[in-house]
């Protein structure tokens, strides 16, 4: 248990840093929605540009848009995924039989948990999404939902769909995570092994920044595909029978975007999920090495 709220904490500690970037991403990510380019309106222009038009249309605040929420989605996404992987590796379940620790089990523990993780995070996803996608009528992207805050959201939600509806789009989220996840947790042990084995990082805390820089890149390359449809899949609105307006399922989002926006439809905001993956890797798991830490060597003074 002590490994799940390690995880959970470390995460949200990144998390209040890297908002405004998940915000400035959402909407990047929801512009131009289906559209080719060149023929809708561009109202972030840039990660600078769009930076000062949130500023400048929802005032400072608007850059923490879905803190709340988003705080609970890392808080249980994060501590079951790194959890999960942590016990993993505790119980050698990573190591092959040479006892030689295993990229692609490392891979599969991270992707497990991130699955887990993903789903059962899912309804504060959802209301994050959401709020960060608001914004003044001049500015708007994607579909707009009136919610003021988490807890006007979740009773709102609950009563047009029930409990399926504060899970609408989970699905989506599992493969996200899963190849996210997986991608960063085994670049990141892998990386910091490596940085030890040629002596070129050997610091504890400067080993772990250096394995989560790695990890960062790797996984905003690998997860920016299926962000941007979780994204649209959770922001979109439903019908009056609780359908999708725009997407039917993961695999009709993705070939509605490859179809109308190309393939850079599909890595849109990459840049700025790199400026956000980036430093949450890196913080997320330095944090989450040094709370063991912590918690190791006070386990050795008991």
């Amino acid at each position: 248990m002590g490994d799940f709220l390690i995880g959970g904490f470390a995460s949200m500690g990144a998390i209040f840093f890297t908002n405004p970037l998940e915000v400035i991403k959402t909407r990047m990510q929801l512009q131009g929605e289906l559209a080719a380019r060149g023929t809708h309106a561009i109202h972030y222009k840039g990660i600078i540009h769009a930076f000062v038009t949130v500023i400048k249309n929802d005032g400072w605040t608007g850059l923490q848009k879905g803190l709340v929420p988003a705080m609970y989605f890392q808080f249980i996404m994060n501590g079951i995924r790194l959890g999960v992987y942590n016990t993993a590796v505790k119980r050698q379940w990573t190591r092959t039989k040479d006892e030689v620790e295993s990229f692609g089990l490392s891979l599969f523990w991270g992707a497990a948990g991130g699955a887990m993780g993903a789903y059962c995070s899912s309804p504060f996803f959802l209301i994050k999404t959401q709020l960060q996608s608001r914004a003044p009528e001049q500015v708007a992207v994607g579909y707009q939902h009136h919610y003021t805050g988490i807890f006007n959201a979740l009773p709102q939600i609950y009563r047009q769909g029930g409990i399926a509806g504060l899970w609408r789009g989970s699905t989506a989220a599992i493969p996200r995570a899963s190849i996210g996840s997986g991608a960063q947790i085994a670049t990141f042990g892998k990386s910091k092994a490596i940085l030890r084995e040629y002596n070129l990082v050997i610091h504890p805390t400067l080993n772990s920044l250096c394995g989560g820089f790695i990890a960062g890149c790797a996984v905003t390359l690998a997860m920016t595909p299926p962000d941007v449809i979780s994204t649209r899949l959770y922001n979109q609105g439903l019908d009056a029978r609780g359908k999708g307006l725009l997407y039917s399922g993961w695999w009709d989002c993705f070939f509605k975007i490859s179809r109308s926006e190309g393939l850079y439809g599909l890595y849109k905001g990459f840049w700025v999920s790199y400026l956000r993956l980036v430093p949450q890797s890196v913080l997320v798991l330095l944090f989450f090495d040094e709370l063991l830490a912590v918690k190791n060597k006070y386990n050795e003074i008991l």
